[in-house]
């Protein structure tokens, strides 16, 4: 987006935010009612996890297969963490993973992750971002440096193994908070929000299944 159309487009929302009285009480990134992923982009690091729209009862939703594979969709999405610090979510998975190290890098797999991403634009090294994960083996609440990644990628274990199976969790994270606290900064801004499910480390498969992701301001 140029600087003249982001300009124009703040203007916009603040004439409409005068016109009706008060901003929007949320941000939508994904429903997936739409019957395409165009909006969203596959990004491969070992095979492909599949990633299709299908009907779970009258819902349309997000399932991804993953197959000793790993892949992620990803959605650029500047969201405004000050206005609309929650992330809200809904997901489930059809099997838990086989018990390993998640810390490690062998054992870095999990059925289901939302990350939230922090562009550092040309200063990559500034990049932050925190993997919401379902996790098999930390407990709840755990948060530790990605394998791969170290702490400027931290997760952050919100579901685990003593949750059931094949049934729909909604979720509800301050992203603000969690930003502040896990990098130690006053983060205002994510800039990408990506899905994944991946089993190529311990190798395995698992169908996980995704929906209703906003952000709202409480």
């Amino acid at each position: 987006m140029s600087s003249v159309t982001t300009v124009l487009y703040v203007a916009l929302i603040t004439f409409a935010c005068g016109v009706f009285g008060q901003s929007a009480k949320i941000v939508e990134v994904a429903n997936f009612n739409e019957p395409t992923l165009d909006d969203w982009s596959h990004k491969k690091f070992a095979g492909f996890t599949a990633y299709s729209i299908v009907k779970d009862g009258v819902d349309s939703v997000l399932s991804a297969k993953s197959n000793s594979s790993a892949s992620g969709l990803y959605l650029a999405k500047r969201v405004d963490l000050t206005e609309y610090p929650y992330i809200n979510w809904r997901w489930k998975i059809s099997r838990r993973l086989s018990d390993r190290e998640e810390r490690l890098k062998q054992g870095d797999d999990f059925a289901a992750r939302v990350y939230l991403v922090v562009s550092g634009g040309m200063f990559f090294w500034k990049t932050r971002a925190i993997s919401y994960v379902w996790s098999n083996r930390m407990a709840k609440g755990s948060e530790w440096p990605n394998a791969f990644a170290g702490a400027s990628a931290m997760m952050h274990s919100v579901r685990g193994k003593e949750d059931a199976v094949n049934t729909w969790y909604s979720e509800k994270r301050n992203l603000l908070e969690d930003m502040r606290r896990i990098h130690g900064q006053e983060i205002r801004y994510i800039d990408v929000l990506a899905l994944m499910s991946d089993t190529d480390n311990a190798g395995g498969s698992v169908e996980a299944w995704y929906d209703d992701i906003y952000f709202s301001k409480q």
